[in-house]
C-alpha cells in the first residue's frame, strides 16, 4: 500500500468532520485495556523470566478532542516489548504515550502471574506457588511520575474465638472440637520512593514475616501437620491481619504510601470478613474505593 493510498483513507476522528457526540467535557481515561503478550520480569536475583501479561494503557483526552487513535496505544507498547519490565520503565512508555497521542495525563498497568518456588514445611519438597502480582504507573501534565506494585498473598487464618471455644468445650465438657479457619488473601497496593527499589519478593517476605501461615503448594504428612501447628501458633481476625502487615509495610522507608486490603472467606458464616488500613497520604490511596469481590482466592 502506497503512502499516498494510506494518506487517502478518511479520518473520521480527527477530520474536519469529527463531530463530539454528547456533552463537550473531558475525559480523565481513555484507551486499550487487556491486550495481551509475553513480557520480560526480572527476579531479586537479577534472573528473566517471561510472562503473559495483561496490558491497560489509557491517555486523558481534552473537551474539544473527538477521540484518540486507540491503535497508537498499542503500538507504542510494542516499541518496548522486547524490554525487561520494571515499575521505572512504564514512565518511559507512558512519556511516549503522552508524544504519540498529545494527551497531557497518562495510566498504564501490567497485570500477570508470577512464579516463585516454596519449600515445603518438613518434607524438603518444594513446589511453585504464582503470585498476581501488578505494576502500575501514571503520569501527569507536569511528568511527575507515580509507580505502584499490587500484589496478592493467600495465607490461612485460624479463628481466635474459635479456637478459645475448642479449648473451653474440651476442657469444661469433654467435647472434641476443631477451631475453624480458612483461606484468607490480603492485597497489598503500594506506592514506591522516586529512586526505591522494591522487589516482588521484598513484598512477600513482608507478607510471610507479618502472617506466618501461606498457603502451600507440595505436602506430606509432616507438612499438613507442621501448618496445622502454624494456624494453631498465629490465630488471627482480620483486624490482626490488616494491623500486622501495616507494622511491616510501614517500617519499610521505601515505600511513600500503601493501602492493605485484607479479606476472610469465612467457613463459619456465607458471607466473608474483610478490613482495609491506608497510610494514606494527601492524593495517595482511599479506602473508600475497595472492590471486595475481587479478593476470592
Amino acid at each position: 500500500m502506497t503512502p499516498e493510498y494510506r494518506a487517502s483513507l478518511p479520518d473520521v476522528q480527527n477530520g474536519a468532520v469529527a463531530e463530539i457526540q454528547g456533552a463537550h467535557v473531558p475525559i480523565m481515561q481513555v484507551g486499550v485495556s487487556g491486550f495481551r503478550l509475553p513480557l520480560s520480569y526480572l527476579t531479586a536475583r537479577c534472573e528473566k523470566v517471561t510472562l503473559e501479561t495483561m496490558v491497560t494503557g489509557t491517555v486523558s483526552l481534552p473537551a474539544e478532542q473527538k477521540g484518540i487513535n486507540m491503535s497508537r496505544i498499542m503500538r507504542a507498547f510494542y516499541e518496548f516489548k522486547d524490554r525487561v519490565f520494571t515499575p521505572q520503565l512504564l514512565e518511559e512508555v507512558l512519556l511516549r504515550y503522552k508524544q504519540e497521542l498529545t494527551s497531557t495525563r497518562g495510566r498504564l498497568r501490567l497485570e500477570f502471574n508470577y512464579p516463585m518456588l516454596q519449600p515445603s514445611l518438613r518434607s524438603g519438597l518444594s513446589g511453585y506457588q504464582y503470585y498476581q502480582v501488578a505494576y502500575e504507573g501514571t503520569i501527569c501534565d507536569l511528568n511527575w511520575f507515580r509507580k505502584f506494585i499490587h500484589f496478592d498473598f493467600v495465607y490461612s487464618s485460624a479463628c481466635p474465638c474459635s479456637a478459645e471455644l475448642t479449648e473451653h468445650a474440651r476442657d469444661a465438657r469433654h467435647v472434641y472440637g476443631i477451631p475453624h479457619s480458612q483461606r484468607s488473601k490480603a492485597r497489598l497496593s503500594i506506592e514506591v520512593q522516586p529512586g526505591a527499589n522494591v522487589t516482588i519478593e521484598d513484598l512477600h517476605e513482608h507478607c510471610l514475616a507479618a502472617l506466618q501461615t501461606e498457603t502451600q503448594v507440595l505436602v506430606r504428612r509432616e507438612d499438613e501437620q507442621a501448618f496445622a501447628e502454624l494456624n494453631g501458633a498465629f490465630p488471627k481476625f482480620v483486624e490482626d491481619a490488616a494491623r500486622l502487615l501495616y507494622e511491616r509495610l510501614d517500617a519499610d522507608r521505601r515505600l511513600r504510601d500503601f493501602q492493605i486490603v485484607c479479606a476472610h472467606l469465612e467457613s463459619l458464616h456465607s458471607h466473608d470478613a474483610v478490613a482495609v488500613v491506608c497510610k494514606g497520604l494527601p492524593g495517595g490511596f482511599d479506602a473508600s474505593f475497595v472492590n471486595f469481590s475481587s479478593l476470592v482466592c
